[in-house]
């Protein structure tokens, strides 16, 4: 991740949150990630001759 400017550090404290970011701020907290991706994980596919899958955190949106 790249520094962010001083002009951006002061624009981000004052624009509003959209509810999309409040949303998945909320699941951010709410929901258990790594509990959930070690009952997922056994069960997800893995690389085999056909294509890789995608990630686990990237099927869940955590990335």
């Amino acid at each position: 991740m790249s520094q962010i400017s001083f002009a951006e550090a002061e624009y981000a404290g004052k624009r509003k949150k959209t509810r999309r970011e409040g949303f998945l701020e909320e699941m951010e907290s709410v929901v258990p990630w790594k509990a959930l991706f070690k009952l997922i994980g056994p069960h997800y596919p893995t690389a085999g001759r056909d294509r890789r899958p995608y990630a686990l955190e990237s099927m869940c949106g955590c990335t």
